[in-house]
């Protein structure tokens, strides 16, 4: 009899310590968030994120918000670009590779960002590609194809997106004195950037086309991912019905395709300083949910490689420009390889290695293979593989992302917390 009543009470227990989750999800969720940080690492994967960690030598800021994974393939392929992965994760449908914020039959998708706008509240979009690239486009303008970011640029101020800050200064070359009469203030570089205080509208293009690796960025006066966030959160904070934004760090995808990985690393870290101010924002205000997913793995990165059972991630720390700039800085016969691989990758290399560079018909794949061995980094491809994605979320509404979802639910979700409508 009493073995009898303490199962019962072990089962009522049991059933108690389950249900616990699901009452602190509803207790997260009730009533409308004010704010959204969407914080896309693009190219990113688990590969990326362990070996960040042994790069960093210690937890990432992301670590402990890591809630599920993503599934990102598009409408025509087990493999996404980032127009398609973007706006399924923008609009909740899936589109072909190469299509931005409309379906594969063209139908034009309301967006995320858009849900937000006809609510009332800010909205934003940051990156460190152009303003108008496949990513950022996705969330703020309608085309079949991600190539004309000139008409990309047109829809942003149409729809008047408050803030819009990156690259791309040539799409808006015409589109200046436009974006004035909307009030829009203008900024070209970081000084500009960090003077803005009450600005209602920002637009800000810090390069002609993409902006400068992060392992550059000391030779430009280009703000940083993390200063450019900062700046966004400062105007958005002011519409008291709240705001959408979405901030990508462009260039880890940019690293993946040139299998750089240095590069890669470094670009992880001003992504996680951007995602610390995210957070520390969403800490004190209480009422912003921040959610980190990238959209695709690019390059297939291993941890470990070369028939070792080690990863040397910290030679990266070493590494002191990308491998595009070190190409940039080989003399016409290459005879100064040498040097230029102690100088900016730390790295003695050897006389086949110096060969190799010196008859290549593209040197920054040399010099990018050179950097990988000596850190035991692998990589099987240089363009987008298919594998789930890792998901972090921070903040009220946050365990709504546990578990394995689609791309497509993302927006679902936002709309879900926030109350706006979306189809």
């Amino acid at each position: 009899m009493f073995r009898r009543i303490l199962n019962i009470w072990i089962l009522v227990f049991l059933i108690i310590f389950v249900q616990l989750p699901v009452t602190q999800i509803e207790a997260e969720v009730k009533g409308p968030i004010k704010n959204v940080i969407f914080m896309i690492p693009d190219g990113f994967s688990t590969s990326y994120a362990t070996n960040y960690r042994l790069y960093k030598g210690e937890e990432s800021v992301m670590d402990s918000m890591l809630v599920g994974m993503h599934r990102t393939y598009s409408a025509n392929s087990p493999v996404t670009d980032s127009a398609a992965a973007a706006t399924a994760m923008a609009t909740g449908f899936k589109t072909n590779n190469g299509m931005i914020g409309v379906s594969p039959d063209g139908k034009k998708l309301k967006t995320i960002l858009e849900a937000a706008k006809e609510a009332g509240k800010g909205t934003g979009l940051v990156a460190t590609s152009t303003i108008t690239y496949a990513t950022p486009a996705a969330f703020g303008a309608h085309v079949s194809s991600r190539k004309d970011e000139s008409e990309i640029a047109v829809q942003y101020l149409t729809n008047e997106v408050d803030v819009l800050l990156g690259g791309g200064r040539k799409y808006f070359a015409t589109l200046l004195d436009r974006a004035k009469k909307k009030n829009y203030e203008i900024v070209m570089n970081k000084k500009e950037l960090s003077n803005v205080k009450m600005a209602k509208k920002l637009l800000g293009l810090f390069a002609k086309e993409g902006m400068v690796p992060e392992l550059d960025r000391h030779f430009t006066n280009e703000p940083s991912l993390e200063e450019m966030t900062k700046a966004a959160l400062r105007v958005l904070h002011q519409n008291r019905k709240g705001f959408f934004l979405m901030v990508e760090g462009s260039q880890i995808d940019w690293a993946g395709h040139d299998n750089d990985a240095a590069w890669a690393m470094k670009d992880i870290e001003a992504f996680e300083k951007a995602v610390a101010v995210a957070v520390d924002f969403a800490k004190k205000d209480k009422n912003t949910l921040v959610v980190i997913a990238g959209d695709h793995d690019n390059g297939g990165m291993s941890v470990g490689a070369f028939d070792k059972y080690d990863a040397k991630l910290d030679v990266l720390r070493n590494v002191k420009s990308s491998g595009r700039f070190m190409e940039m800085q080989l003399d016409i016969n290459r005879s100064n390889a040498k040097e230029i691989m102690k100088k900016h990758a730390g790295i003695t290399i050897t006389k086949e290695e110096v060969n190799k560079i010196q008859q290549a018909d593209k040197p920054v794949k040399v010099i990018n293979r050179i950097v990988s061995e000596r850190a035991l980094v692998g990589w099987t491809t240089s363009q987008h593989t298919g594998v789930d994605i890792p998901v972090y979320a921070f903040g009220p509404g946050a365990q709504l992302f546990r578990g394995l979802h689609d791309n497509t639910e993302f927006p679902k979700m936002m709309a879900k917390v926030m109350e706006v409508k979306l189809p």
